[in-house]
């Protein structure tokens, strides 16, 4: 039975989002199984390549990215130009190149050394997504895609606009709900990955 529309209470946000969940489960074929195993390193360098980017576009750039530079330490080293050039195909390479020079810069001064990130796995999410935030250009979509996307196979949930004129529609959010507040809004009632019995993300075999 579908839940009331325009919910009041956080139990029944969870009630409405959980049966669209599953209806769009059944609808497009879940379990899905997840696109990237990619260390939380490698997800983060590729998720900032994606911003304001096509998939196709970001993925031939991290692609050439990797195959100019093996190493992330390579990277971080290498003349910014050299970077700007392999990482062409994506949206302002100008401005991203030293960006992921930066980030890469602050990640090993964070940690001390050479780092993947993997530490990550064994923080509290909040704590995890707190990490990933003060890094240059990392946002709440960006950290939740590290935890989610990545090896770590944490449960975060990156909400983009998408997700936010949906979340209207259906009246798990109000419709003046800015994009700066939709996490705070869509994550405690979003359906969690890992629930036993839903229609969850899986990895691949």
């Amino acid at each position: 039975m579908k839940p009331a529309l325009s919910p009041d209470t956080l139990a029944q946000r969870r009630d409405l989002a959980l049966w669209a969940h599953e209806r769009l489960c059944a609808e497009y074929g879940a379990p899905f199984p997840f696109f990237s195993t990619k260390d939380p390193l490698s997800e983060l360098i590729s998720s900032l390549l994606s911003h304001r980017t096509r998939n196709q576009d970001s993925h031939r750039a991290y692609q050439q990215l990797r195959a100019r530079f093996p190493t992330w330490d390579q990277v971080r080293d290498a003349p910014t130009a050299e970077v700007e050039e392999a990482i062409s195909p994506c949206t302002w390479p100008e401005q991203k190149a030293p960006r992921l020079q930066h980030i890469l810069r602050e990640v090993g001064q964070r940690c001390g050394g050479p780092c993947d990130l993997e530490f990550l796995a064994d923080l509290p999410i909040p704590e995890a997504r707190a990490w990933l935030e003060q890094l240059p250009g990392v946002g709440p979509k960006t950290s939740a895609a590290v935890l989610l996307f990545s090896t770590l196979r944490r449960p975060a949930m990156p909400v983009d606009s998408h997700h936010h004129r949906v979340a209207q529609r259906l009246g798990l959010i109000g419709p003046k709900v800015g994009t700066e507040l939709r996490m705070r809004y869509w994550t405690p009632c979003s359906p969690r990955i890992g629930t036993p019995n839903r229609c969850t993300t899986t990895t691949k075999p």
